[in-house]
């Protein structure tokens, strides 16, 4: 696994570059022997406590974060850690409990499209079509998963949403975050069905 680790403004030294890369490494294996990288990033902030941010992606698509502070640059980093190794504790113990009888589906291969926001002079828009301008593209898969694991995924990730092929009835769904903190799930089917 390639582990990164960084400080910003501060002098990170030998000594706690080897142990975050043992440390991190020895926690991650317990779990997953497909460790694709990791990074750890200190800082230190006004009232002089030491920030570790640390993240590790995982051959499966886990994504795992955590932050901790503390006032020593070694605890911050075992919070840290411990919070990843917890996040990759749960997912392992998901994976086994709901899927050991499971066999992988297929991935959709899909697109994804990043567009420019809205501009009161609306100069990032296309002229002839009055439509934004696509700024990122990249390829992504979709993963086929419970309604319950697609939540999992996208709160290990992080993410405000996640788009999935639902393994009960074949059909793609989408799992959000709404504003009042609470789950949101679209069928989209089921929906006009119900209409």
């Amino acid at each position: 696994m390639h582990i990164t680790v960084s400080g910003k403004h501060i002098d990170i030294g030998d000594a706690l570059r080897s142990h975050v890369e043992d440390r991190l490494d020895s926690a991650v294996a317990k779990y997953f022997d497909r460790a694709v990288g990791a990074g750890v990033v200190f800082s230190k902030d006004a009232r002089n406590f030491f920030k570790c941010d640390a993240s590790v992606d995982l051959s499966t698509g886990l994504h795992a974060q955590a932050q901790a502070q503390a006032d020593d640059i070694y605890a911050a980093f075992e919070q840290a850690v411990d919070r990843i190794e917890k996040q990759v504790r749960r997912y392992k113990r998901r994976l086994k409990n709901h899927h050991q009888n499971h066999r992988e589906e297929g991935l959709i291969p899909a697109q994804a499209y990043v567009l420019a926001g809205a501009e009161d002079d609306d100069a990032g828009a296309d002229d002839a079509t009055d439509q934004p301008v696509i700024i990122a593209e990249t390829r992504t898969e979709i993963g086929t998963h419970s309604v319950g694991d697609a939540v999992m995924r996208m709160e290990l990730a992080h993410a405000p949403f996640l788009i999935f092929r639902n393994e009960s009835n074949g059909r793609l769904n989408v799992v959000f975050r709404r504003d009042d903190g609470n789950i949101g799930w679209i069928d989209p089917e089921f929906a006009a069905e119900r209409a």
